[in-house]
């Protein structure tokens, strides 16, 4: 039985389609898709290419495998030439893991594979990024923070029809579906055009939306699919992991492990991080499942000699060149260079922090605070949150709220919040080319302290002073990427009142303690 198939597939144009043209997506015509999910195995195959191409540096072998290794795989423009970057040198990588049954043209996968997923056949699953990973490297690469991010989030989206909230792993498949429904309606009928095409705009709806929700630029992406997890976990011969508890979930998952520390084949690896069903804490335990993978797979290269063995090596890179996406731009082989440079890393893996579970139109959700998820994000990634005053200091300035791209009637909602909590109701309206099309905060003279606990109150938004805003007064532009804190909320409203789960009938929401380990090292107990 398919665990993760919450809303039916998404009907496919084709199930077959010619061999694919070329390896690079521009525009919008996008790059194929890949087939599936899990967020381990994207951020492990990275960890993997990495590793390896540290080891091979030294060697005269490296530059000669230079060309290959990078011209193999497919490239994406989904980040968007005028999104924001991270500045300083750091980088931020977004890991996306697919939920699809089929290979990169849209074809089903073979029987054969499909039995060794557990997964349903291919119309099953549809395209769900059901694992995201959101990873820092600092510019002194000092340490790597991993962000996971529980897929059934609920959180705004923009550029979908018909939606304004859905869990986030949904973002990708119905901004897909939409893409290619239009495209259809316009007359194409080439699958992989549709396939390509839906494929790309996927890739822009997930990065999007997660961009907007942790409040950081996302630098560079990868995207792999559920095969290339299962390709990727047996090439590294398997991976080593430890269960606090027995499991059963052999109706949908097909995990079945007793506790304690085992080794998983491919096949059980991949049900080992897919499992959810019969978990002490639901998704956030899955998302501790990915954790423990990529750390294994990580130790797994280290310990084994896989590294040094030319036909692994290049077993490996053929995984990767068959199930993985990369941003445009991307050379992974100087990137892995430069971060093996670094020796033994230290990671610290994160989950991003839930309010409450919830039932809205009869799914189950993750109700979350975005503001404070931009407050962990920004901490935790090492950027300045801004600094305010005394407590007790009662706002004085004028606060002008313009609507560059968010919800219609947002901008009114916040000035009446804000009028509530000391602030001085300015002007609303629509923004001016001098907005720019992302939520930011500007003041001008004798604002300055009041414009800094205002970006904090909204979740660490940009803020800076201008020259065209009068003295005393603060202009908040609200873009798409706006979510209005829940603090500042009056009500929250969906199509169907939502049936709010409480403390007596499921347990809180536990995101677990960061983990903290080196790349290569122990590998840690998880439910």
């Amino acid at each position: 039985m398919n665990e993760d198939n919450d809303f039916p597939a998404v009907e496919e144009h084709s199930r077959r389609g010619p061999e694919r043209v070329g390896r690079h997506v521009t525009g919008a015509r996008a790059p194929r898709r890949g087939r599936a999910r899990r967020a381990g195995m994207l951020a492990a195959r990275t960890l993997v290419a990495a590793t390896a191409l540290a080891v091979l540096a030294g060697t005269g072998l490296a530059w000669s495998t230079k060309q290959d290794f990078d011209s193999g795989f497919t490239h994406s423009t989904a980040l968007g030439e005028d999104a924001p970057r991270s500045g300083g040198g750091a980088v931020n990588i977004l890991l996306i893991g697919l939920d699809t049954r089929k290979d990169l043209n849209g074809n089903d996968l073979p029987k054969e594979v499909l039995d060794q997923l557990h997964a349903g056949d291919g119309t099953a699953g549809g395209y769900n990024a059901n694992s995201l990973i959101l990873l820092h490297i600092p510019a002194d690469t000092s340490k790597v923070v991993a962000f996971s991010i529980p897929r059934d989030n609920y959180v705004p989206v923009t550029g979908i029809p018909g939606y304004q909230q859905v869990k986030i792993k949904e973002a990708y498949g119905l901004k897909k579906a939409a893409v290619q429904a239009k495209l259809v309606e316009q007359g194409e009928k080439d699958p992989v055009v549709l396939e390509r095409r839906g494929r790309e705009a996927g890739r822009e709806s997930i990065v999007t939306t997660v961009r907007n929700l942790v409040g950081v630029p996302i630098d560079r992406f990868a995207e792999i699919s559920l095969a290339g997890f299962y390709d990727l976990a047996t090439a590294v011969g398997g991976v080593d992991v430890c269960l606090n508890h027995a499991v059963d979930d052999s109706e949908f998952s097909g995990a079945v492990f007793p506790a304690g520390r085992q080794h998983l084949d491919g096949s059980q690896a991949l049900a080992f991080v897919r499992q959810r069903h019969g978990l002490l804490n639901g998704d956030l335990d899955r998302t501790h499942r990915q954790q423990a993978f990529l750390t294994s797979v990580a130790k797994s290269l280290k310990d084994s000699g896989t590294l040094t063995n030319l036909s692994q090596l290049a077993a490996l890179m053929d995984v990767a060149h068959r199930d993985v996406v990369l941003s445009d731009g991307w050379n992974l082989f100087d990137f892995a260079r430069e971060l093996g440079s670094a020796g033994s890393v230290p990671v610290e893996f994160r989950t991003l922090p839930v309010v409450r579970y919830d039932v809205i139109d009869g799914q189950e959700v993750n109700i979350v605070d975005p503001a404070a998820i931009k407050r962990e994000v920004r901490a935790a990634f090492g950027q300045e949150v801004p600094k305010t005053t005394a407590a007790a200091t009662v706002p004085t300035s004028v606060v002008d709220v313009h609507n560059v791209g968010t919800a219609k009637g947002q901008a009114a909602v916040l000035s009446a919040a804000l009028a509530s909590r000391g602030y001085r109701a300015g002007l609303l309206g629509n923004g001016d080319s001098s907005d720019g099309q992302y939520s930011a905060i500007t003041y001008g003279l004798g604002a300055a302290d009041d414009a800094r606990a205002l970006a904090e109150l909204l979740g660490g938004l940009p803020v800076s002073a201008s020259p065209s805003v009068a003295d005393g007064r603060i202009r908040v532009a609200l873009g798409a990427d706006f979510t209005m804190p829940t603090e500042l909320s009056p009500t929250t409203s969906t199509s169907t009142p939502p049936t709010t789960t409480t403390s007596g009938s499921a347990p809180l929401p536990d995101a677990g303690k960061p983990l903290s380990t080196n790349i290569g090292d122990t590998i840690p107990c998880v439910n």
